[in-house]
């Protein structure tokens, strides 16, 4: 489907959501096509498929209300199983998808984003879009081009807004030492993959002395004693899990 069409539903899901005082946020390729003009550059730019949106799971009810009258048929089986924590609602006609999160973004790492759907308007903010990215084990590259989008167009900082949260991002970090290795490593991958994008050598400087900057507040953090502990334990033990696939 052409981005223009997926860009053009996905904002109408998020104004109608809106109008009727449900929150959603959207996030996935998306909300870096939404968020980051860089993003529609030709070393940044993929293709996109479904609409993922992260909600509130006291609103379950007005969310599935919300889509069935939007002209969306819920999976009646997955959302029976699965309906806690997350729901799937499709387009058949026009062959549209969309996942909705409620409260927890569970994939390889558990992100509790309940209390940060507040932060910013119709998309998650910048740190937290960032940590849905980096928190793939097995990232591949249209996840860093989202993530390189990021640091391209934002700063690193100590708040939300305009700035990619650092603190709030290193606090995560501190008290998980799974999430601390996988993201960690993730931002090593991405300074390997930014040459790969055509940035300028302004941009590609920009970017790397961003990601050296995050990665620099991730390391000065303090880390919990739980932190320390396992890692003590290091990669004996697997930090991580493998979403199946749905």
């Amino acid at each position: 489907m052409p981005i223009e069409n997926l860009a053009k539903e996905a904002a109408r899901v998020l104004e109608e959501s809106e109008r009727k005082g449900v929150t959603l946020r959207l996030i996935g390729g998306l909300a870096f096509y939404f968020r980051c003009p860089s993003a529609k550059l030709p070393g940044l730019a993929r293709e996109y498929g479904d609409i993922d949106v992260v909600g509130h799971q006291k609103q379950t009810r007005e969310i599935r209300e919300l889509f069935e009258n939007l002209g969306y048929t819920p999976r009646a089986r997955f959302n029976a199983l699965q309906g806690q924590r997350r729901l799937i609602f499709e387009d058949l006609p026009n062959g549209r998808r969309i996942d909705v999160f409620l409260d927890v973004f569970e994939m390889c790492h558990k992100l509790e984003l309940g209390k940060r759907l507040e932060v910013d308007r119709y998309t998650l903010s910048l740190a937290d879009l960032l940590t849905t990215k980096l928190q793939i084990v097995e990232i591949n590259t249209k996840d860093m081009k989202d993530a390189l989008s990021l640091f391209a167009d934002y700063d690193v900082g100590e708040s939300d807004g305009s700035l990619i949260n650092g603190r709030f991002v290193a606090k995560l970090c501190g008290s998980d030492w799974g999430l601390y290795k996988t993201l960690t490593t993730n931002l090593e991958k991405l300074v390997v993959q930014a040459k790969e994008c055509d940035f300028t050598e302004d941009v590609l400087r920009l970017v790397d002395g961003r990601i050296t900057r995050l990665k620099e507040m991730i390391e000065a953090f303090p880390k919990s004693t739980g932190w320390k502990m396992r890692a003590s334990v290091g990669e004996r033990v697997r930090w991580y899990e493998l979403p199946e696939a749905t």
